[in-house]
């Protein structure tokens, strides 16, 4: 599988077939992606900056870090079905967007906010 449209289809028939579109709302679904987040974020949390860069070398980490990967993926997919958000569209679209805002010249070699 390649494709955003394929892994929602995926996703819608897995939440279809177990009747719980009832419960995927909005609400529930970026509760459980901010959830699944924190859980990624608890599996990086006290490596160093070398350690995060080469977590995938480590057989213990890595392929937990990607399940929590997978996990995040999967919510943010499932929201943006519920929601009708093409979420390459609304990639793409905040990409432009932050271009216009953080020009190469402006912002390159920076972390610097750059407001509005």
């Amino acid at each position: 599988m390649s494709s955003v449209s394929e892994l929602t289809l995926l996703v819608r028939e897995f939440a279809q077939a177990r009747d719980w579109e009832r419960f995927h709302t909005p609400k529930n679904l970026a509760m459980a992606l901010a959830g699944e987040v924190g859980e990624l974020l608890a599996e990086l949390q006290w490596l160093t900056p070398e350690q995060s860069a080469t977590v995938m070398n480590d057989p213990e980490l890595g392929p937990r870090v990607r399940a929590e990967m997978g996990d995040v993926t999967i919510y943010l997919v499932r929201l943006a079905d519920v929601l009708g958000i093409d979420l390459v569209e609304a990639a793409t679209d905040k990409l432009e967007d932050s271009a216009r805002r953080y020009t190469v010249e402006a912002a390159r070699g920076s972390a610097a906010k750059i407001s509005d």
